[in-house]
C-alpha cells in the first residue's frame, strides 16, 4: 500500500490530535477507578492486616496533629483579626465570633487540614509506595502471597479516612481558640459575651459537614499517594514524578470536591 494513503488529511489533523487527548484521558481514568475499586474491596473484605493499620493511624494521625494544630491556630488568630478590621466599618464588631466558629469548623478547618495532610502524608506514602514499586519490594510480596493492596494500601485508606476527621475536630476546638484568644487580648471583647455568641450561632450540623468532608479528603489523600505511588516510573525521576502528582491531585481534588460538598449540605 502506498505510504502516502495513510497520511491523514491536514484538515482532520486536529481532530486526531483531540481523539489522542481523549482517549488517554479515558484510559487513565478508567485505570484510576479499576484502581479505586480494588482498593475499596480490599479494605472491607479480610483478611486484615492490624499491625500495618496501627502504624498507619499513628503515622497520619498523632504525627500530622502539630502542623494542623499550629495551620488552625493561626487561621482562627488571623480570622478574627481581619473580621474585626472589616466588621468594625459597619458596626457589626458582635458578629465576629459567629464568623470565625462557622469559617473554621465549615471551610478552614477540614480543607486547610486536608490540604495540610496532602502535603506531609500523600507526599510520603507516593514516596514509599514509588520507592518499593522501583526495588521490586511490591513483586516480592506477590511472590510471597500477599496481596500488596491488603497490605499496602487498604491500612493507608483506613487509617487516612478515620484520623482525619479527628484531626479536624481537634482543629475546629483550636482555631476557635486562636480567635477566642485574639478577641479577648487583643481586640478587648467581653469573654462571657464571645463565648455565648459563640454557642448561640453554631449548629450541630456546622461541625458534621465539616468531619464529613474531613473523612472524604483523608480518603482522596491517601488514595492519590497510594494511586501514583503504586503506578510509579521507574528510578529517582519517576518516584519523584509519582510524589509531585500525589500532592498537586490531591490538592485539586479537595478544592473541587470542597466545592461539591458544600453544595449537598448548605445549599
Amino acid at each position: 500500500m502506498d505510504s502516502s494513503q495513510n497520511q491523514i488529511n491536514p484538515v482532520f489533523a486536529p481532530f486526531q490530535v483531540v481523539g489522542q487527548i481523549l482517549l488517554a484521558f479515558f484510559e487513565k481514568a478508567g485505570r484510576l477507578f479499576m484502581f479505586i475499586g480494588k482498593s475499596l474491596y480490599h479494605s472491607i473484605v479480610p483478611p486484615f492486616f492490624p499491625a500495618q493499620l496501627w502504624r498507619q493511624l499513628v503515622d497520619i494521625g498523632y504525627y500530622s496533629l502539630p502542623v494542623v494544630g499550629l495551620t488552625a491556630l493561626f487561621t482562627g488568630m488571623v480570622l478574627a483579626l481581619q473580621s474585626y478590621t472589616g466588621f468594625t466599618r459597619f458596626n457589626a464588631e458582635s458578629a465576629i465570633a459567629g464568623v470565625v466558629v462557622l469559617s473554621i469548623t465549615r471551610e478552614l478547618a477540614p480543607v486547610l487540614a486536608g490540604l495540610m495532610v496532602a502535603g506531609r502524608v500523600g507526599a510520603a506514602i507516593a514516596a514509599e509506595i514509588g520507592t518499593m514499586r522501583v526495588t521490586e519490594q511490591i513483586d516480592a510480596l506477590t511472590t510471597l502471597s500477599v496481596n500488596p493492596f491488603k497490605y499496602l494500601i487498604a491500612p493507608r485508606l483506613i487509617a487516612a479516612t478515620l484520623t482525619l476527621p479527628l484531626l479536624v475536630f481537634i482543629g475546629d476546638i483550636i482555631g476557635v481558640y486562636g480567635g477566642y484568644v485574639v478577641s479577648i487580648y487583643n481586640l478587648g471583647f467581653s469573654p462571657g459575651g464571645y463565648l455565648s455568641q459563640t454557642w448561640d450561632t453554631v449548629q450541630t450540623m456546622d461541625i458534621v459537614s465539616g468531619l464529613i468532608k474531613a473523612g472524604a479528603f483523608g480518603f482522596i489523600v491517601a488514595m492519590m499517594g497510594c494511586y501514583h505511588g503504586f503506578n510509579s516510573g521507574r528510578g529517582a525521576q519517576g518516584v519523584g514524578a509519582a510524589t509531585t502528582n500525589a500532592v498537586v491531585s490531591s490538592s485539586i481534588l479537595i478544592l473541587v470536591f470542597n466545592y461539591i460538598l458544600t453544595q449537598v449540605f448548605f445549599s
